[in-house]
């Protein structure tokens, strides 16, 4: 049927595409520009039997931030450098997380709007004078930034100021920033990763904690601009606000121009929420995202800590974290990546935050290892929070934690964000000058001491992402009383599903309801041959798809954008052939050539009635809301794709395959059907959603359907 068309297209477009697209010396300073002065060994005899001794802990030479405070409340941080000439400056509102309940997401669409124009400029306006100068002035849900040539200083902070303090909120733009959010959300539901992020979110922190909240399509239906506006009001004040400045600027420019463009911001009350505290689970639990069809399982081990930051043992925390899972050589990158080759990489986190704190430990795996993979990383959770790390091992994570802390001295921005830091949570006055110290004092027992607090691997939620047929029942192991609890891509528990099939149901019964829902099974043998034309955007460019389909294996397909034909593709009963843009010819045979020509029939279902196909009924799952029978079919080649029927309708809902990706390499490509409309007493869904294929998730809407209008035999002629 029509609902073939946009795979095709797309598969048929990615190849023609893809057809067509033609260690030295380091010198030693006296000081580095760090502010480190390193205490250097020269090592005596073979160096290559024995590694050189860790010298003392660097002294650190952190650069002066100076603070002054504006009489409205905002406290100026200010960090001069004069090695080149630029200057850059950060509005930090620092205000507590919002708790946005069922409108989640309007506090980042603030960030997007800020910028979007101002009582005395348009968007198009500001933009224009922002890249005149060759500044950057960007915004988000926690203030503005700027940076620019220093000759340029009163130009950009006039321009922030406006955005700050004067910003209108346009309609028109909301609504363009909702699109766009839309378009994103599209692409996430598509994500392993993403989806592991979020849900695991919502698990670690609960649905009615902030952090726990996501931007999902109801929520960012209900947003409205007022809640934008309203948010702006109450929480952007220059009382709880900063003003960082790094860069070329002098501390009594920097006090003229913090007041000639900040000083006039209206200070005022700002709210305070409190929220529960979240708790890790009292016992592991097996949290499981079906993604069908997945060829790999995204595995988050994660749950909430109570880890506050500037503390002792947010340093111990970092050194923990770092043997664990925090860079290359980290004990569960070894185990799974190098020892089992099973993952690209394994990695750990363990975040310290001021309201909660986390710790997740993450890997995208082969479906086949992903309960072994599990059980790796649980191991190596274990063995830390039970056995001291050798001191051997510690030191070479010391070193590394150094070499990062003392290279990111390099940059004035650093400094500033120490500052920064320093203040929003009342550090000591010493805490950045002392951090090496410190580190470098950090003991076995003290990491075994912060594991034991931190590490909680029969506490924790095990988060998997992936194919449930192929994984899920062996995670049960896992989790107490083999339960799995199953959530969807908006985090949201699904509802368990009466699994019983109704006495008599079996795949060729759901293929056989689908074909009379859609018209009936002699209305279906009558159709001879089906035109139609696809539309559908990508990067800005309209895409056009014409296709005419006709029995006896017929098949001719046409691809334009924005005008300019992209390529074809032609069956005539037996051979068939791709040309390329420039006349380039490429034969189709094997098991795309079958694929082809199932695709060429005017409605494919009808023909696994033949008695050729297997149709296994596997049972009844939740597909956007609606059940679906899921149904294994098994082509007569032996290549298998899964296809969901709703259950009250018998319409087609999904269709999951396996194509050949624009690198040539086998992709999974999910398909979504939507809007089925008549024609000629036939019911076609006249919207598709095809994720797997682009970067995005690609809709196309049917724009004509002719159906046994008299094609041709000489329009699938291949010359």
């Amino acid at each position: 049927m029509t609902k073939h068309i946009f795979p095709i297209a797309v598969i048929a477009f990615l190849t023609l595409m893809a057809a067509c697209t033609p260690k030295t010396g380091e010198k030693t300073k006296a000081t580095t520009p760090s502010g480190i002065a390193p205490k250097i060994t020269i090592p005596t005899g073979d160096v290559r039997k024995n590694a050189p001794k860790p010298g003392d802990a660097p002294v650190i030479q952190i650069g002066k931030a100076e603070t002054f405070v504006l009489d409205n409340g905002l406290k100026v941080i200010l960090v001069e450098n004069h090695k080149l000439p630029q200057v850059s400056f950060r509005i930090f509102v620092d205000y507590q997380p919002v708790l946005q309940r069922d409108a989640a997401g309007y506090t980042s669409i603030l960030g997007d709007m800020l910028t979007k124009g101002t009582a005395t400029r348009t968007k198009t306006a500001m933009d224009e004078e922002v890249d005149f100068i060759g500044a950057n002035l960007t915004a988000n849900a926690n203030g503005v930034n700027g940076a620019c040539l220093s000759k340029h200083t009163e130009k950009i902070l006039d321009l922030m100021s406006d955005v700050l303090l004067n910003s209108t909120f346009p309609q028109e733009e909301f609504d363009k920033v909702k699109k766009r959010i839309e378009s994103s959300l599209a692409s996430q539901k598509t994500d392993a990763n993403a989806i592991a992020n979020n849900v695991g979110a919502r698990l670690r922190f609960g649905k009615l904690h902030p952090y726990g909240e996501f931007t999902t399509d109801e929520t960012l239906k209900n947003i409205k601009l007022e809640q934008v506006k309203n948010h702006y009001a109450t929480y952007f004040k220059p009382n709880i606000s900063y003003l960082v400045i790094t860069g070329d600027i002098t501390k009594a420019k920097a006090e003229q121009y913090a007041k000639k463009y900040f000083g006039k911001w209206q200070k005022g009350d700002v709210p305070k929420s409190l929220y529960t505290v979240p708790n890790a689970p009292d016992s592991a639990v097996v949290d499981f995202v079906n993604k069908p069809g997945a060829v790999q399982s995204v595995i988050n081990i994660t749950y909430p800590v109570e880890l506050m930051p500037g503390t002792n043992e947010a340093i111990y925390g970092r050194v923990m974290n770092t043997i664990l899972g925090g860079y290359f050589n980290s004990r569960v990158n070894a185990n799974l990546r190098e020892k089992h080759g099973w993952t690209y990489g394994a990695r750990t986190s363990l975040r310290a935050d001021e309201i909660i704190g986390s710790f997740t430990a993450n890997a995208s795996v082969r479906n086949a290892v992903t309960d072994s993979s599990v059980i790796e990383f649980l191991k190596e959770l274990e063995l830390l929070s039970t056995k001291k790390v050798p001191t051997a091992e510690l030191s070479v994570v010391k070193n590394v934690l150094t070499g990062q802390f003392s290279r990111s001295l390099e940059e004035p921005g650093t400094i500033a964000e120490f500052a920064l830091t320093s203040a929003r949570f009342n550090l000591p006055a010493d805490y950045y000058q002392t951090y090496l110290t410190k580190l470098n004092a950090t003991t076995p027992e003290q990491i075994l001491q912060t594991a034991q607090k931190f590490i909680k691997p029969k506490r924790a939620h095990i988060l998997v992402v992936g194919n449930k047929d192929d994984v899920a029942d062996r995670l049960k192991q896992f989790s107490a009383g083999n339960k799995i609890n199953y959530y969807g891509t908006d985090g949201e528990p699904i509802r368990p599903i009466n699994t019983k099939l109704p006495p008599g149901m079996d795949g060729k019964k759901v293929i056989t309801d689908y074909l009379n829902a859609i018209g009936g099974i002699d209305k279906i043998e009558a159709l001879k041959e089906v035109q139609s034309t696809v539309g559908m955007q990508s990067r800005g460019m309209n895409i056009t798809v014409t296709q005419s389909q006709k029995e006896g294996n017929k098949l001719a397909m046409e691809m334009q954008m924005s005008g300019q034909s992209m390529g074809k593709t032609l069956l005539n009963g037996e051979k068939a052939i791709q040309i390329g843009q420039g006349g380039a010819k490429r034969e189709i045979t094997g098991i795309e050539l079958d694929d082809l020509k199932e695709q060429s029939l005017p409605c494919k279902e009808l023909a696994y009635l033949n008695g050729k196909y297997l149709l296994d009924l596997k049972g009844i799952e939740e597909i956007n809301g609606k059940n679906a029978y899921v149904v294994e079919v098994t082509h007569p080649n032996g290549s298998k794709k899964t296809e969901f029927y709703e259950v009250t309708t018998s319409l087609k809902l999904r269709e999951i395959s396996k194509a050949k990706g624009a690198d040539g390499g086998q992709t999974t490509v999910t398909n979504d059907f939507e809007d089925y409309k008549p024609v000629a007493g036939i019911k076609f869904p006249h919207a598709t959603t095809t994720t797997g294929i682009f970067p995005t998730p690609m809709k196309a809407k049917v724009t004509e359907i002719k159906v046994n209008a008299g094609i041709a035999d000489s329009a699938f002629e291949i010359k």
